[in-house]
């Protein structure tokens, strides 16, 4: 085994939400201000997933005060406290960027998908 995959599997987490594509979800991330750490919630719909190992990162896009909002965060990184799946979605594409083009409600519109 390569010295630097080594290290990339040190650098992973154990345990990463199973989410996809679509799913409405509530991020869990570590801030910290002065001397003091908190937990803030950034909450949206996860419009895009890229990369593999520890250069995994996933796209949530949010409407705040009308405005779109998107960030892109890195799944294994030790700032994210967990990933909280709200609901989940059924999609026909890897990436949702025609939502960028949407307006109000029909923005973050997709369907939700059937329990089995």
């Amino acid at each position: 085994m390569n010295i630097i995959d080594k290290i990339e599997k040190e650098q992973l987490k154990d345990e990463v939400a199973d989410f996809n594509v679509g799913d409405t979800l509530k991020v869990h991330t570590r801030v910290v201000e002065g001397g003091k750490e908190r937990i803030q919630i950034y909450a949206g719909l996860c419009i895009g997933k890229k990369g593999s190992g520890v250069n995994a990162s996933f796209t949530v896009r949010k409407i705040s005060y009308g405005e779109g909002v998107e960030r892109v965060f890195p799944v294994h990184t030790p700032r994210i406290a967990k990933i909280e799946v709200t609901n989940k979605g059924k999609v026909r594409r890897a990436k949702l960027n025609y939502l960028r083009d949407r307006v109000g409600k029909r923005a973050l519109l997709v369907k939700s998908a059937e329990k089995k």
